[in-house]
């Protein structure tokens, strides 16, 4: 399964900026230290190139993201929704994560789609506090139904400098694949922290980043071993078109 799994678990996060109420086109590239999503590298802990674009109106909003991971490139493909009820901005979409050339194997289908609902608000000046769920029935990889939740804040010093930070538990139902009847689910939890700059169009981000994955435990299966899930320091450039 380690060959499976890298790209699987990448977009959700990485289309938390997206979703705006402003009628528009907005675009951005960017080069990273290392693709890592939810406490795991997706790229063999080596850089990776990224980029997408967006299109938003009226609170609906569709776009396309990729990357370059291990074993290729993902392609996403994502729609949803912004509304806002009293003090909560909500975010509700669907993403699509797509493998171009990857060849499925028996009952190991690699393209699937996750449902998102996420929501947030500003509970005192400079602060935001959000949360968010994913859930996928039928994951990558052959692996069941997933579930991603977590918690996340932000604490913005002033338009150039913030500070965001997060805490979340990703679930899958059979982190092997395709095989046995699953008795069990297996999960582990993820959390990051750190700071991104913005200079001139570009966004500068230093990230730590972890989880608590055992050596030799059922979720293993779901990463490309030790070097995927350790605790990194991660940097990464973006430029807005």
């Amino acid at each position: 399964m380690k060959e499976l799994i890298g790209a699987a678990i990448a977009a959700g996060a990485t289309m938390a900026g997206v979703g705006v109420a402003n009628a528009g086109v907005a675009g951005s590239i960017q080069v990273t230290s290392d693709y890592v999503f939810r406490g795991l590298s997706l790229n063999n802990n080596d850089p990776a190139f990224q980029g997408g674009v967006d299109w938003g109106n009226d609170g609906f909003y569709v776009g396309t993201w990729g990357s370059t991971v291990v074993d290729g490139i993902e392609v996403d493909v994502y729609a949803g929704w912004t509304p806002k009820t009293g003090p909560v901005s909500w975010d509700l979409g669907v993403i699509s994560y797509n493998y171009p050339g990857a060849h499925d194997s028996p009952g190991a289908r690699f393209d699937f789609y996750e449902l998102k609902a996420a929501g947030s608000m500003d509970i005192m000046e400079h602060i935001i506090l959000g949360a968010a769920l994913y859930y996928s029935p039928a994951n990558y990889g052959g692996t069941g139904h997933a579930t991603y939740w977590e918690a996340n804040g932000v604490y913005t010093v002033n338009d150039a400098l913030n500070f965001t930070a997060a805490f979340g538990n990703q679930e899958i139902q059979d982190a092997d694949g395709p095989g046995p009847v699953v008795t069990h689910s297996s999960n582990y939890n993820t959390w990051n922290i750190g700071a991104t700059y913005t200079w001139r169009g570009f966004e500068f981000d230093l990230r730590y980043h972890d989880t608590d994955i055992k050596a030799g435990s059922d979720i293993e299966h779901y990463t490309y071993g030790p070097s995927s899930y350790h605790a990194g320091v991660n940097f990464t450039i973006k430029r807005a078109l």
